[in-house]
């Protein structure tokens, strides 16, 4: 099975030690993890922290191209920041949120659940089964969501496409209300310069 496996950590430093664990043991007869990656989120952005790559690649597609690189880009981007901070409100009113919402599950689920100063491991995996993963995991606090890598996959090029067509129509909005505003500020000033040739007549 090849997972896109994501670990939310309590605490911060116990993310730090369990990625070297998980870095050293990339390798083994029960899960062989392609990527990984180590997140943290502050003031409402998700940056990347640390990052490896065992350079194995399998038969599956989904092993190849940067998967996690990817999904961390759109978790860092305003995607990720829209569905995950309280700017999602402000925003919604210049676009529509619950087009950012659809068939994004695990966008979805990483951006709500990892909170502002919390530490995340995202890594891919092939797994025999899910017990090597949640045994180096045992000692620490944390939240372990799986997802399929095809299915990530096909969220992160929908993710993309959602995006782009967000921020074309976030563009076209924010021209519109520029405009506007524009407008609006002509008419003023069309007012103001009557009024001056008014009081000059007088």
């Amino acid at each position: 099975m090849y997972n896109v496996v994501t670990v939310i950590f309590e605490v911060e430093n116990e993310a730090y030690r369990a990625f070297s664990e998980v870095r050293n043991n990339m390798l083994n007869s029960s899960c062989v993890i392609a990527q990984l990656a180590l997140i943290k989120k502050k003031d409402g952005r998700i940056t990347i922290a640390d990052g490896a790559d065992s350079g194995i690649t399998t038969a599956d597609d989904t092993q190849r191209g940067g998967l996690i690189g990817l999904i961390v880009g759109i978790l860092g981007g305003p995607l990720g920041m829209l569905l995950g901070s309280a700017m999602g409100s402000f925003i919604g009113h210049i676009i529509d949120i619950n087009d950012a919402k659809k068939d994004l599950s695990m966008i979805e689920q990483v951006s709500t659940k990892l909170h502002d100063g919390e530490v995340a491991l995202i890594a891919l995996a092939q797994e025999s089964n899910e017990t090597f993963l949640n045994a180096l995991l045992s000692p620490y606090k944390t939240t372990v969501i799986r997802h399929d890598a095809a299915v990530v996959a096909a969220e992160v090029d929908e993710a993309i496409k959602v995006q782009e067509t967000l921020a074309a129509e976030a563009r076209e909005k924010l021209h519109a209300l520029e405009k506007e505003k524009l407008r609006e500020k002509i008419v003023k000033k069309g007012e103001e310069i009557r009024d001056k040739f008014k009081k000059l007549c007088s």
